[in-house]
Parts: structure tokens; sequence; C-alpha cells
């Protein structure tokens, strides 16, 4: 093997390397929270020291937000609304928006439960991750829809209304439906519904109330 191609053999295992031990971390702070997780149990359970960890992240803030940019922010999966809303938004189609944001949504909650448990503890022990997810994540959904809500005001489309108030009811049905299903009734006791036909519902529930009437 070559000297570059070593090199490039170290850094492709230093990633691998990197990558798991954010895996490690978001099932450690998933099920005992921040405070009840120390990097010293994030070592053992990747199976590296603890000077492995710093030196991939050199604090726990480093790997607050390194978790944040690869599970939220960046690829691996991640829940993009600009993206998934693109054509519908182009077409004009409410529906089809609202539709596509909904089902996104719940597919993501079912694919990653441990980033939703992660982001839960992070809100109720007041830690600083709660804070970096707001402002990278949440503000620009809220601001991403808001945009788009007051366009459809103005062509008069849809009733005239805070978007912020109306961007919360959605979030709130899509977000307590996911909760359901992942927290507190994982059997499905209450509603048992296809993710595909909990987004048609909370749409229709949504535009009824919000769409102007000719």
């Amino acid at each position: 093997m070559t000297i570059e191609g070593a090199a490039t053999s170290a850094r492709m295992a230093g990633e691998e390397r990197r990558l798991q031990i954010l895996a490690v971390a978001v099932r450690l702070f998933s099920q005992k929270g921040f405070r009840g997780t120390t990097t010293k149990e994030i070592a053992h359970a990747a199976g590296v020291s603890e000077a492995m960890v710093f030196r991939h992240f050199a604090t726990k803030q480093e790997l607050y937000s390194a978790i944040l940019d690869h599970k939220a922010c960046k690829g691996n999966g991640s829940f993009e609304p600009e993206q998934m809303a693109a054509e519908a938004i182009k077409r004009k189609d409410d529906r089809g928006v609202f539709e596509a944001l909904a089902l996104g949504a719940l597919n993501h909650h079912d694919d990653d439960p441990e980033f939703q448990r992660l982001l839960l503890y992070s809100a109720l022990e007041k830690h600083e991750l709660a804070e970096i997810f707001f402002d990278k994540f949440v503000r620009r959904v809220y601001e991403f829809m808001g945009a788009y809500l007051r366009e459809r005001q103005r062509e008069g489309a849809l009733i005239e209304m805070d978007p912020a108030i109306v961007v919360r009811c959605f979030i709130g049905m899509v977000m307590h439906h996911s909760l359901n299903n992942n927290l507190w009734d994982p059997s499905r006791r209450l509603v048992n519904i296809s993710n595909e036909s909990a987004a048609k519902h909370f749409t229709d529930i949504l535009l009824n109330g919000i769409t102007t009437r000719s």
C-alpha cells in the first residue's frame, strides 16, 4: 500500500470510529439522559478509551453539536422539510405540501426514535442541546412554513391567521401522534393507522380550518 493509500485508509477508519462513538452516545443519552451519562460510559460502550472519545470530540459540547449535525441538519436520513415539499410548493398544492411534511416527519421519527427521546431529555433537563436544536432546526421550520402560508394568504387561498399559530397546530398534531406511537402507546391501542393515513387526516383537519370558502 502506498503512503497516500495508507493515509486515506486511516482517515476512513477515523471517520468510522467517530460515527461509532456518535451512535453510542445517542443511544446512551436517549436511555439515561445527559446528566446520567458520562464520557467514560460512552467510551466503554464503544469499546474505546476515554482519551479516544476526546480525540474525536474535544468537549461534551462538541459532541452534542456533532450529534445534531449528524442526525438533524445534514444527510444521514435527516428530515429536510424544504426538500420534501419542494414540488408541491411549486404547484401551490396545499394538500401536497402538508401531507409531504407530515408523512416525512412521522417516518423520520419511526426510523429514529432514539433521537426523539434524546431531544425530549435535552428539553426536560434544560440542556444546551435543546437550544441548539431549536436554533438550527425548529426556528427554520417555522420560518419556512410561515413564508409559504403568508404567500398563500396573500393569494386568497388561505384565511388570514398568524402563520405561527397554523404551524403550531400542524406540528402539534404530528408530534403528539408520533410521541404516542413511540413512547406511550407503541402497540397502537388507541389509534392504529399507517403514517400515510395519519398524514392525510391531519392535513384534512388543518385545511378544513384554514382554507377560504368560495
